[in-house]
Formats: structure tokens, C-alpha cells, sequence
């Protein structure tokens, strides 16, 4: 009986360093892989490019130096707008939980914030007010999902866009002539 014991000993403690090197070389192998999995990836900020037609009865001075009144029917300008990233949260979903299932958390679950979905489930909603304020900042899109993309909205949904005041959005008054 001991010689049996002392051959599975020996069997083991010859298999423990062919089992650490396959182990040290399987990671070393994962390590040196130099192709990424397609959920690595950054996403790359696409643009697309818009016709923009100006309103009507603007003026405006062109490169060549004449002046150029638009009747809204000629292409005025192309700019670069860019796409919208989504994982898929719905807008209508999220509403639709803030408004009839935001007492218990629903819309935060649902957007990807655990741990404010159980506070308003132990808190019951903060008492009703916190549903309420949950709401409007859901329906005015400036809570958004968990990760960062947008909501998934209809073309014409109620898709809001921030505007800010740069150069580009200065706005000169046209002189009536």
C-alpha cells in the first residue's frame, strides 16, 4: 500500500511542471494574440455629409466676391454631421417604464444604473417625487442609457440635440434693402 502511495507522489509531482508550463504557455499564447475580439474595438466617429439649403431672402457674399441672394431651393452649403452611436435603448421603452413603472426603479434597471434603480425600489420612488423628477429628465433625453450611446428614437421621434453658441452659429442680421 505505501509503494502505491509513493507512485502516484512521484506521477503527480512529475505531471506538476508539465501542467505549469502548459498553463504559462497558454497565457504567454493569449497575451501575444495581436488580433482583437470585434467587442475591444473603439468606435470611430462617422460623419456624413448634409445639402444644407439656406431659408429664403438670404444674402450672402461668395468666394468670388458677388453677392448671392437664396430663394430656398439651391443648395448653399454641405456640412459634416455626425452619426449617431446606439446599443440599443429605446426611448419610448425607457418613457414608458419612467412613467408607469419609475416607482419601482424600472427605467434605471432598464437604463443601466443598478444601483439607482434599487434605491428608488427601497425608497420607494423617493415618495413620488423622485419618480416625477426621474421622468422629466428621461423625457428630456438628459438622462440617457448607462453607456454613453443615444436612445433609439424614431426618424421623426423626439430626438433632442444640444446646440451651443460658437462661430459657427453666430448670427448676423440681414440689412433690409
Amino acid at each position: 500500500m505505501a509503494l502505491r502511495w509513493r507512485s502516484l507522489l512521484r506521477f503527480r509531482s512529475t505531471t506538476r511542471p508539465l501542467i505549469i508550463f502548459t498553463f504559462c504557455l497558454t497565457v504567454i499564447h493569449s497575451l501575444g494574440d495581436d488580433v482583437d475580439s470585434c467587442d475591444k474595438l473603439r468606435l470611430r466617429l462617422s460623419f456624413i455629409a448634409v445639402e444644407c439649403l439656406p431659408a429664403p431672402n438670404i444674402s450672402c457674399r461668395l468666394s468670388n466676391g458677388t453677392q448671392f441672394k437664396f430663394s430656398g431651393e439651391e443648395v448653399g452649403f454641405n456640412k459634416s454631421i455626425p452619426c449617431r452611436n446606439v446599443s440599443g435603448y429605446s426611448y419610448k421603452v425607457a418613457v414608458a417604464l419612467s412613467l408607469f413603472l419609475g416607482w419601482i426603479g424600472a427605467d434605471r434597471f432598464y437604463l443601466g444604473y443598478p444601483a439607482l434603480g434599487l434605491l428608488k425600489f427601497c425608497t420607494v420612488g423617493f415618495c413620488g417625487i423622485g419618480s416625477l423628477v426621474d421622468f422629466m429628465l428621461i423625457s428630456m433625453q438628459i438622462v440617457g442609457p448607462s453607456d454613453g450611446s443615444d436612445y433609439i428614437v424614431d426618424y421623426y421621434g423626439a430626438r433632442l440635440t444640444r446646440l451651443s453658441i460658437t462661430n459657427e452659429t453666430y448670427r448676423r442680421t440681414q440689412l433690409s434693402q
